[in-house]
């Protein structure tokens, strides 16, 4: 993974998306409740107290930023730079895992995870479920 290998306070280091992964920033109720959903097809996924609700990131194939286009969430491809704490590190200060990297990958398939967010944001008001 290319990284500029700029270390943080909380051990985590600066790393370049859009090389071998890119990232999708969700807000971290929406993203919980999407790893619930996902379960083991959800790769590797961040959780960072970026602000007050924080946020949780999942990491995509390198390109999915350019096509991203799912609302309340933030496609981070080639010139976005994101704090990757250590590879077993589950809790803060900082950036930490919920899932941590594995031998078998940190990518989320993008159509699941897009499709997992959808259903954590569940039903818009005035949208009827379809029955």
């Amino acid at each position: 993974m290319p990284s500029t290998r700029l270390p943080s306070a909380a051990g985590a280091t600066l790393h370049d998306a859009g090389h071998d992964w890119d990232a999708i920033r969700v807000p971290r109720s929406v993203g919980l409740a999407a790893l619930a959903i996902l379960g083991p097809r959800c790769g590797a996924a961040m959780e960072d107290p970026l602000t007050a609700a924080g946020v949780v990131y999942y990491f995509v194939p390198a390109g999915t930023a350019d096509t991203w286009d799912v609302a309340n969430t933030t496609a981070l491809g080639r010139g976005a730079t994101l704090a990757i704490p250590p590879a077993r590190r589950t809790e803060g200060p900082g950036p930490h895992w919920r899932i941590c990297p594995g031998d078998d990958g940190w990518l989320a398939d993008p159509n699941a995870l897009a499709a997992a967010i959808a259903d954590a944001f569940g039903p818009r008001i005035g949208e009827e479920q379809a029955g």
